[in-house]
C-alpha cells in the first residue's frame, strides 16, 4: 500500500503534523468507519468518515464520528444552505478522484465547502480517511481545520 496520497500530500504541504495507520480493509463491510475502528482498536468515536453531499445542487463534504448519522438539516445549516442530501457514490468518486471507501476530506480534486462535526474538539486527535481503503491519518482536530479552512458544527442527529 502507498502512502504517498492526494492527502497526506496535501497535508505535508500544509506543514501540519499528522502520522499514519493502515489497517486490513473489508470490502464487505456495511460501514467502513466501524470496521475501521475495530481493526484498529480505536473508538468508533474517534474515527470519523466522509461523506460527500449536496447542498442546493452544488458539492460539499461532511465530518463526523463513524458512530453517528448525518442530520442533514444540520449539515444545511452549517453551511449556509436550505437542502442537502447524499451525493451518489459514483459522482462522488468523480469529483474527489478518490474511491468510496476510501475517500478523504484532504486533497479532494476540487476544494468544496466543509463542515466538521463538533465532537471531533473533544479528541486531542481524531483518524480520518487518507485517501485509499485500509489508510487512516491521525490528525489533531485543529490542524484539520486549518488544513480544510471548514466549518466546525454539530452535523448529528
Amino acid at each position: 500500500m502507498s502512502k504517498t496520497t492526494p492527502a497526506t500530500q496535501a497535508l505535508a504541504k500544509a506543514g501540519l503534523a499528522f502520522t499514519l495507520a493502515t489497517y486490513d480493509y473489508d470490502p464487505n463491510a456495511e460501514r467502513v468507519g466501524l470496521q475501521a475502528a475495530e481493526a484498529m482498536g480505536v473508538s468508533p468515536g474517534e474515527v470519523f468518515k466522509t461523506l460527500m453531499a449536496e447542498l442546493d445542487g452544488k458539492p460539499v463534504c461532511a465530518i463526523l464520528p463513524s458512530d453517528e448519522e448525518v442530520n442533514m438539516k444540520k449539515l444545511a445549516a452549517a453551511l449556509g444552505g436550505k437542502s442537502a442530501q447524499m451525493m451518489k457514490p459514483a459522482d462522488a468518486e468523480r469529483l474527489t478522484g478518490y474511491k468510496v471507501g476510501g475517500i478523504s476530506p484532504l486533497g479532494q480534486r476540487k476544494p468544496v465547502p466543509t463542515a466538521l462535526d463538533e465532537l471531533a474538539m473533544l479528541y486531542d486527535e481524531i483518524f480520518l480517511n487518507g485517501g485509499q481503503r485500509g489508510l487512516q491519518i491521525r490528525i489533531r482536530p485543529a490542524d484539520l481545520v486549518t488544513a480544510l479552512d471548514c466549518v466546525v458544527a454539530d452535523l448529528v442527529r
